[in-house]
C-alpha cells in the first residue's frame, strides 16, 4: 500500500512540474511574439522643467538619434505635448525609457 502511495505521489509531482514547464514555455513564447507582432512605441512627454538642450542630448546619448533627429522630437514634445521618439519591443524599450527617466525626462512605454 506504501508503495502505490508513493508511485502516485511521484507521478503527481512529476506531471505538475512538466505541465507548469510547458505553461511556463507558453507564456515566453507568447510574450516573444507579442514584442514582435505589436511593437511598441517609447513616448516622451514636454514638461516646464527641462531644457530643450538636455532634452536633445538624452536622446541622442540613449536613443542613438542624429542630433536634427533630436532636435523635431524635442519640437514636437514641446508643441504637442509628447512624441514617439522610438518602436521596438518592450524589451529594447525598458532600459531606454529607464535612462529617460533617470535623466529627469518623463516618459512612457506604449
Amino acid at each position: 500500500m506504501v508503495q502505490i502511495c508513493s508511485f502516485f505521489f511521484t507521478f503527481t509531482i512529476r506531471a505538475y512540474s512538466n505541465a507548469m514547464s510547458y505553461q511556463f514555455q507558453e507564456e515566453v513564447i507568447v510574450d516573444v511574439l507579442d514584442d514582435i507582432l505589436h511593437p511598441k512605441d517609447l513616448v516622451v512627454y514636454n514638461d516646464d522643467f527641462n531644457t530643450f538642450e538636455h532634452v536633445i542630448e538624452t536622446l541622442v546619448k540613449v536613443c542613438r538619434h542624429t542630433t536634427i533627429q533630436a532636435e523635431q522630437c524635442a519640437n514636437i514634445i514641446h508643441n504637442r505635448g509628447k512624441c514617439s521618439v522610438k518602436k521596438g519591443t518592450l524589451t529594447k524599450l525598458k532600459p531606454m525609457k529607464e535612462a529617460i527617466c533617470d535623466a529627469g525626462i518623463d516618459a512612457k512605454v506604449m
